[in-house]
């Protein structure tokens, strides 16, 4: 029989389902506000799973991932517990915002403290109430506003345990990121709970591929800690471990047409794009510094200098980085249909 589980003073008994409302502090007008947890516990011994998205309150992507996630009749079969928090910014969400009514950052603000300020106390609401019952962590973003991102996880690589499951998530790159202070994946693995960020998409839009990429690689975290039986389906792509990455920035102010997709591949010297005035003059060619593939870009045609334009990531092997890319591309392409989403794909 699996140990006991308790969120908010609510026991959540071995095979069952249930959603919990966590009450948080009410909005200026004094409106009862809660935050939503799924929680879905097998039966049997196993690891606890935390899925959790939109700390940033506009990142909505991973809110469609968890929605899916949860409707998923594999669940009926797992081992543990999966724990999925679809808004923790519940107060971003409404604004559509990515901060708090405090105007600070959530994911700055972890692991909080009970008598600081809103961001400080929904923080620490959510270590105690959630995170530390977990063995194991995704947190799903996207790109922040006008920006967007290729899809890719971020994780502490020489960790063995979090490697192990970054690279069974099956996200065509990985990059070995650097701890920022503040952050809910530092918390964690403060706590020795091996964490992944799910990075994929754009602020306030839903991108089916990236939704498609993250259902399917929360599934296969859980076939890999034992969560669901393992799958015989063959693997069409390994994922890759980018070496180095760096975001090139406007040469000047003006209008920005960038000819290179999301994605894409490039080589040293291709040109990406052009920055000029609004009157078609003054025109700088923006080139590649290295070859690579653009892993982020913005959306926005108005630059200033210095602004960021396209993130490059870099590889060891940079032919077999693309064509990883490009197999996952085709494989969840909306028309050829992935089998895991059980829904329309949102165009």
């Amino acid at each position: 029989m699996s140990k006991a589980l308790s969120i908010c003073g609510r026991q959540i008994a071995p095979g069952s389902r249930e959603i919990i409302e966590v009450p948080l502090p009410p909005l200026s007008t004094h409106s009862a506000l809660h935050m939503p947890v799924h929680v879905i516990r097998g039966r049997r011994e196993g690891p606890c799973l935390l899925v959790c998205a939109a700390l940033h309150g506009d990142e909505i992507n991973g809110i469609e991932i968890i929605r899916r996630l949860v409707g998923l009749s594999q669940l009926g079969r797992i081992r543990g517990t999966l724990i999925a928090i679809p808004i923790v910014n519940v107060y971003g969400f409404i604004h559509m915002s990515r901060y708090l009514p405090d105007r600070r950052d959530l994911n700055r603000s972890f692991p909080g403290s009970e008598t600081g300020s809103l961001a400080g106390r929904l923080a620490n609401l959510f270590m105690k109430e959630v995170v530390e019952k977990a063995t194991y962590g995704i947190d799903l973003h996207t790109a922040a506003i006008h920006r967007d991102n290729f899809p890719q996880v971020r994780a502490t690589l020489d960790d063995p345990e979090t490697r192990r499951i970054a690279e069974a998530f099956h996200a065509p790159l990985v990059i070995d990121a650097a701890l920022r202070p503040g952050t809910i994946r530092e918390a964690a693995i403060e706590m020795n709970i091996p964490w992944l960020v799910y990075e994929a998409g754009e602020a306030l839009r839903f991108d089916e591929v990236s939704i498609r990429a993250g259902v399917r690689g929360i599934v296969n975290v859980m076939r890999e800690v034992g969560m669901l039986p393992k799958s015989r389906r063959k693997k069409t792509f390994v994922p890759r471990i980018v070496k180095s990455n760096f975001w090139m920035r406007a040469p000047q102010s003006g209008i920005l047409r960038l000819t290179a997709a999301l994605g894409a591949s490039v080589s040293k010297g291709d040109t990406l794009g052009y920055v000029a005035d609004p009157y078609g003059e003054n025109e700088v060619h923006i080139t590649a510094p290295d070859s690579g593939i653009i892993i982020g870009r913005t959306n926005l045609p108005l630059v200033h200098e210095g602004d960021a334009m396209i993130h490059l990531a870099r590889f060891r092997d940079n032919a077999s980085a693309g064509e990883t890319v490009d197999a996952f591309q085709f494989e969840l392409d909306p028309v050829e249909g992935s089998g895991l989403s059980g829904v329309e794909p949102i165009a």
